[in-house]
Parts: structure tokens; sequence; C-alpha cells
């Protein structure tokens, strides 16, 4: 990792061990932290067990040669984004050509001139601080939607693209309300309606990042989330109504004794719907904009049973389908009744926590 704005972490691969030693001591004399190999194969291990901030790294070598190397590091997702310089004789620049277009970055002739050195090991410090840059920018993004635990692996498909494709996958969407919250909202001043629902948002989406879901919108006082999306797990249902528990059970009473305490005589209520099965999710926007969304029957579905709440009377309402892709049977949830959903030909039958 890089230590600072004038140190770096290089690894130097070359099998001439006088060559080799030059260019570290020339590095280490900048105040750069260097570690040396003297193969392919060694190179690559070092890089898999501390990524560099930079490669030197020699063309032709036994074994594996340097054109072997790049080949692998751009294969590889954790290391594809490693800028190497090429070192080389001058009789191998039609190979050093080949590595430019495989992603090298740029190439160092032997012998080596100590001022082209610093010049081109500079220039590639520079774009690497850039990328790591634009990756915690892209890391902050996802954060915002994503639980911490599956960020990392979710940039790692990306390959740290923030337009991250869409995926089909089955998965279970769920649509959160808080219930009368227009009235209070028109007899509240609007900072103190603002830190109400940042106070309810706050509750409701840790249970959902907490349970393994992903956060998808907020629409006034309404929250929507998808489990299994966009990484496919296989409990999804389970996630999905462990969330709707801690929502109701005890994120709801902490954010109304919360109220209480802020002087809202005001017991705030929430209606909660979900369905399970195939929906499509990625992100959508423009350039200047994106965000995270997740489209199809299924969300639509949820939607439609969470607004059956109120009609019902019932805080939460799960669908048969959420039910049938459960993985371990919920005692606690009981039979309500079988119900027409808007937009939809059959009858669904609904289910709550008891």
């Amino acid at each position: 990792m890089t230590r600072g704005r004038g140190s770096a972490s290089i690894l130097v691969v070359d099998d001439d061990r006088l060559n080799r030693t030059l260019l570290a001591r020339t590095l280490a004399a900048l105040g750069h932290d260097v570690v040396m190999a003297a193969n392919g194969r060694e190179a690559l291990d070092l890089m898999r067990a501390r990524e560099p901030d930079i490669v030197l790294l020699d063309v032709v070598m036994p074994e594996l040669d340097g054109i072997g190397v790049l080949e692998r590091m751009k294969g590889d997702p954790a290391l594809r984004s490693v800028p190497v310089i090429m070192v080389s004789a001058l009789e191998d620049f039609d190979s050093v050509v080949h590595c430019i277009e495989l992603g090298a970055e740029d190439y160092l002739q032997k012998p080596f001139d100590p001022v082209l050195l610093r010049a081109r090991v500079t220039a590639g410090l520079d774009k690497r601080r850039l990328q790591q840059l634009e990756r915690e920018r892209v890391r902050n993004v996802f954060a915002r939607f994503l639980p911490e635990g599956m960020v990392d692996e979710v940039l790692l498909r990306a390959d740290g693209d923030l337009r991250l494709g869409g995926v089909r996958v089955v998965s279970t969407a769920l649509f959160a309300d808080l219930r009368s919250f227009t009235g209070f909202a028109e007899r509240t001043p609007p900072d103190r309606v603002i830190a109400v629902l940042n106070r309810y948002f706050g509750e409701m989406s840790d249970a959902v990042l907490d349970n393994g879901g992903t956060l998808v919108a907020f629409l006034g006082d309404g929250l929507i989330a998808v489990f299994g999306a966009p990484i496919e797990c296989d409990d999804h249902a389970d996630r999905a109504v462990a969330a709707a528990r801690e929502m109701l059970r005890d994120r709801l009473p902490r954010f109304n004794a919360w109220a209480r305490e802020q002087g809202y005589a005001h017991d705030f209520r929430m209606g909660i719907g979900m369905s399970s099965g195939p929906l499509m999710s990625g992100n959508v926007g423009s350039e200047r904009r994106l965000e995270y969304t997740a489209i199809g029957d299924t969300v639509n579905t949820a939607s439609r049973i969470e607004s059956l709440t109120k009609e019902l009377g019932r805080p939460v309402l799960v669908a048969e389908s959420t039910l049938d892709l459960m993985k371990t049977p919920a005692a606690d949830l009981v039979y309500v009744d079988e119900v027409t959903v808007r937009g939809r030909s059959g009858s669904t039958r609904v289910w709550s926590l008891a």
C-alpha cells in the first residue's frame, strides 16, 4: 500500500541479480519500500501476499517471463489495476510493444537512466493514486445501499465499474411504509419532520443491512429493499422475514420511545409487505447520476401487498411466494387470507407475524 505522497511499495522483478540490486538501491534511495523477485513465479506469489503499488518487470526471464506474468496479472481481478513498467534490453523492443498492448503502463530500457526511472515510476504512482481515489469513491457509493461485507464482492465482480451490470435473480422484495405520517408532517415544523424521518430510516435501514439486504430507495416515508440481489443467496426469504421481524418488534418500539422523548405525542405505526420471485436489479441513470434499482412483477407485488396491510389490519403481510422459498419454517407466521392483488389475475395467499 502507498505510504505517502513520495513513498510507495515497489516490486522489482529481474532474474539478473546485478540489475535487480541496482534498481532496488536506486528506488530505496528515493524513499520507496522495495521488494525483489528473481523470477515470474516468485513475483506473483509476492504480489498476492502483499499487493504492491507498482511493479518493475523484466521481459526476458526463465520459466515464466515478463509477458506471462503480465498476462496473469491482467487476468486476476485483484492485480489487474497494479501499474507495470516493463524493463528490457534494446533488442526486446517488439516484446515491450506487446506488453504495452497487454496493459503495461510504460517501459524502461537497460541499462536504466536514474532520472528516467524516477520520472516513470512517479508517473505510474500518480496513476495508481488516482485509481485508489476512484475506487474509494465507487466503494462509498455502493456502501450506501449494500451491507458492508457485500461491497467488496460487488466491486470485484464489477471490476470497480460503478455501472454494475443488470442481473436477473430470484430474490425477495420488501416494502416498508410509515403510517399516518402525512398528518404528522402537516402539523410539524419541516426541520423536525426531517429529523424524525432520518431517525426512522436510520433504524429501518440498519434492519435491512444487518440482515444482508440491499437498500433500493426511500420514497417519501417509505423504504424499498431487496434480499438476494445483486449478490444471490439461498436464504433471501428468511432474511427478509427476519428484517421485518426486527423492524416491527425491536426497531419500531425504539423509534417510538425516541419520538416520545422528543416530545411527540404520537405513536407511529408501519406496514410491511413482501413477495419473492424473479426480478432484475442494477444501476440506472446517467454519467452524472446513478441509482441502484430493482424492477419486475415481484417488486410490484410486494408494494401492493404492503398497501393491503391497512385493509387487513396487519402490520406485516408475507406472500405465499416468500413462505415457499424460506429455508427454515417460521413458527410465528400465521395465515391471514386469500387476497386479490391489483394487477394480478389470480388470488394470492398471505401470512402475517403472530
